[in-house]
């Protein structure tokens, strides 16, 4: 049985402290999600990381953080705390840059939420463990990893282009692969254990991010 490391302790600690100021203080709330403008406009950089630990309710905390409990012990008993924190804060990072570039023109765009960086964290225990199962808290079975990774991104693709919903795909999808990538480079062996279903989940995000970049139409 794997054991909750220290970074996954002190991430799921920030996370709740922050949001839970976040819930009581509307201000403090304002002042430190992603929004377009302040980031583009008045370079108020560090909301790339703080809206990373701030959430709208405390489902949509509870539901990031069990997501992050399920996953993040494998993957920090095996890569260690430091580059456990480095996936998780460039992946978070990455998402959010991701977002920003496709929401540039909307002023407007807010965002809050750890699942860019959750999603990170996920992918880069996929591509390390491709005999991973996932498994779901409402039903009594699990997926094979792979293909768990491959329905996440068809449907952050297909939620992007739709724009039918409230949820962060952009985030979610940029995170992902920037996770996935960033733990081949730690453990670049894992490509060779594991090359089809890394490019099968690699291949369609790298040709849908390449489309949205040069068509975004």
């Amino acid at each position: 049985m794997e054991y909750l490391g220290i970074a996954s302790l002190l991430v799921i600690i920030a996370n709740l402290i922050v949001s839970y100021k976040g819930f009581s203080n509307n201000l403090f709330f304002d002042n430190y999600k992603f929004n377009v403008d302040k980031v583009l406009i008045s370079k108020d950089y560090k909301r790339l990381i703080s809206s990373g630990f701030l959430h709208a309710d405390w489902m949509h905390l509870i539901f990031n953080m069990a997501s992050l409990y399920f996953f993040s012990a494998l993957l920090e008993n095996k890569i260690g705390p430091t580059l456990f924190f480095l996936i998780y804060f460039i992946s978070l990072i990455g998402g959010n840059l991701f977002a920003l570039y496709i929401h540039r023109n909307h002023g407007d765009y807010s965002a809050i939420g750890a699942s860019g960086a959750v999603s990170g964290i996920i992918f880069a225990s996929i591509a390390l463990y491709p005999g991973l199962g996932v498994g779901f808290i409402i039903l009594p079975f699990s997926i094979p990893s792979w293909i768990y990774g491959i329905l996440f991104v068809v449907y952050s693709i297909y939620g992007i282009k739709t724009k039918r919903d409230n949820i962060g795909h952009e985030a979610h999808l940029g995170g992902a692969i920037i996770g996935l990538i960033v733990a081949l480079i730690i453990q670049p062996i894992a490509f060779f254990n594991n090359y089809i279903t890394i490019l099968l989940i690699t291949i369609p995000t790298l040709v849908f991010m390449y489309l949205i970049i040069t068509k975004p139409y």
